[in-house]
């Protein structure tokens, strides 16, 4: 009993044991105390597709016109609109890829950024209200978060350039048992889903085209071995600890 209580104990230490190396974020020799490294990135600005929800809001000098626009969104007790509202009584970019509008009728808007959008909305509005203002927003850009992170779910982000680091800081962060040099993104596109592996220990992953996240965008954090390793020695040390005191109750009973 002696020998494999030993045994579990080494055996424990050797599945624990974790390093810096693989829990710090963007490792690299460059990056040195009060001295700034500039890194760059690349941002893709995200183009509109069917399914969208657009918030349209105009203001102008003639509240009765611009209220044809304004959708009023369903409020809380604290006056705020909450997400599920806004989404149901926004404009909704259907499948040919258009929004229909008040007088303006439909206007196609797939393949277009929010600001081309409100730029096209903008001039058929000038046709009928003078010295109106536009405001676009996408309401529907929400991201999934799975795997090894203190809070999974999804999320919805209210910053079209939110990056990956802040959509897994929604999520709580990753957890000590996250495998950081195997984080794998799911993103829905037009001809189907990218998957790919992304190195959160790795300097350079601020550069990736994927860095920067798209709505809908699934992020899935995977274990690290040592972590399985853990969990199965528990499970492991549940059956002999059961198996030990079947055996000592059966000699007991001897």
């Amino acid at each position: 009993m002696r020998n494999y209580l030993c045994f579990l104990l080494l055996l424990a230490l050797a599945t624990s044991c974790m390093t810096k190396r693989e829990l710090v974020y963007m490792q690299s020799q460059q990056f040195k105390e009060n001295s700034p490294t500039l890194v760059p990135t690349v941002h893709k600005l995200y183009k509109l597709q069917s399914n969208d929800v657009l918030s349209i809001k105009v203001l102008s000098l003639q509240p009765e016109m611009s209220e044809l626009f304004n959708i009023t969104n369903p409020t809380n007790a604290f006056g705020v609109a909450d997400q599920g509202s806004m989404y149901l009584s926004g404009y909704s970019v259907d499948e040919e890829g258009n929004i229909e509008l008040p007088t303006l009728g439909k206007l196609k808007v797939s393949g277009l950024t929010t600001s081309e959008t409100q730029e096209l909305i903008q001039r058929n509005l000038n046709k009928y209200i003078t010295n109106s203002t536009v405001v676009v927003k996408l309401i529907s850009f929400k991201i999934s978060v799975l795997g090894e992170v203190r809070n999974p779910g999804y999320f919805y982000v209210y910053n079209e350039q939110a990056n990956l680091f802040e959509g897994l800081s929604l999520a709580g962060d990753l957890t000590q048992g996250a495998n950081r040099h195997n984080v794998k993104l799911i993103r829905q596109t037009p001809g189907g889903s990218e998957v790919v592996l992304l190195d959160l220990t790795a300097a350079d992953v601020v550069q990736s085209p994927y860095y920067y996240l798209m709505p809908n965008d699934v992020i899935y954090v995977e274990p690290r071995q040592t972590q399985l390793r853990r969990d199965n020695l528990i499970v492991l040390n549940a059956v002999f600890g059961a198996v030990s005191t079947a055996a000592l109750l059966l000699n007991f009973l001897r």
